[in-house]
């Protein structure tokens, strides 16, 4: 006798089934490691994706009487407020300004230490200059901030104290827009360039040694080994914090250009983020604190995605 046919639908939903028991088993399976991820996730949850209800209110008449929920709808307003701004192309300007240079510096830094340090045979001597160089990433921001104002003061800094003995004019630094941009990048180059050369230098140690013994043999030296073989072995590694960097580059850090902003530089020192803040929370603008935020949070997405793609196309490296 012929077996009698089986639906479409009674078949997927035996598959369905199928999935799910399986699925099942091995959450049952490997519970513990669903639970270490418990946590991480709930974080997540909490205070990454439900917070982000609040971009309502750039689209709002927001009223703390009201509520989120309660307040009339503005519509575009506040972004069209924010666009005619007379702030707004210096805000642009500083903010891409700042992140530009500090993406070329930033960027390359690391990667030139780590090379550098690949190279170094003396164990003692690299050990140290790891120390010295990934010590300041522990600094924070305040501290950090303090020490650039000790050393950059043009009455009591250290540095007045070296170009006096010099022979030479102290300038105003930090009351010059013309050095804030300086100060800001090198300084958190300083800061941070430590611990990025730990990252390439873990992708260092995965390239294959068989391929440092075959340049070797090929007579190669030290520069033609670190442009053929160290390069290409850290290049999926930098072109991931590339996209990384590009995609955050409207998200310059506020709280230490915030800390070192005074009325001397705001020219050159006034960014999006701290605007944000001043209006959105110092002014309680909330809706218009929220659309200029969604504004440069929008550009960011942007930028993330147009490099993810390009990468993706030149080198197949990519996020996604």
């Amino acid at each position: 006798m012929n077996a009698l046919p089986v639906s479409k639908d009674a078949s997927a939903a035996r598959t369905h089934v199928r999935r799910e028991k399986t699925a099942w088993q091995k959450i049952k399976r490997h519970w513990q490691f669903y639970l270490l991820i418990l946590l991480p996730l709930a974080n997540l949850l909490i205070f990454k994706y439900i917070p982000m209800l609040g971009v309502v209110m750039a689209f709002k008449d927001y009223n703390v009487n009201k509520g989120m929920w309660g307040s009339s709808w503005a519509g575009f307003k506040y972004f069209d407020l924010f666009f005619h701004n007379p702030y707004f192309g210096i805000l642009l300007k500083n903010t891409l300004g700042i992140s530009l240079y500090h993406l070329l510096v930033g960027f390359p830094g690391p990667i030139i230490l780590a090379l550098a340090l690949n190279e170094i045979r003396n164990g003692i001597f690299k050990r140290t200059v790891q120390l010295v160089s990934y010590a300041p990433y522990f600094i924070s921001t305040v501290i950090m901030v303090s020490i650039i104002m000790i050393a950059l003061s043009p009455t009591t800094g250290i540095l007045k104290s070296v170009m006096q003995a010099l022979g030479m004019e102290m300038p105003n630094f930090l009351g010059d827009p013309a050095y804030f941009k300086s100060i800001y990048v090198w300084s958190d180059l300083w800061q941070n360039v430590g611990y990025g050369a730990v990252i390439y230098l873990a992708a260092l140690s995965g390239i294959d040694p068989h391929l440092y013994e075959a340049a070797k043999v090929d007579g190669a030296s030290r520069f033609q080994k670190m442009l053929n073989v160290d390069l290409p072995g850290i290049l999926p590694t930098a072109t991931i914090l590339l996209i990384l960097n590009v995609g955050n580059i409207m998200q310059i850090g506020f709280e230490k250009i915030y800390l070192l902003q005074n009325p001397l530089n705001a020219n050159a020192s006034e960014v999006i983020s701290t605007y944000v803040y001043k209006m959105g929370l110092l002014d309680s603008n909330f809706s218009f604190g929220a659309a200029v935020g969604l504004f440069n949070s929008f550009v960011n997405l942007i930028l993330l995605l147009i490099v993810n793609f390009i990468a993706k196309r030149i080198s197949s490296n990519s996020l996604w």
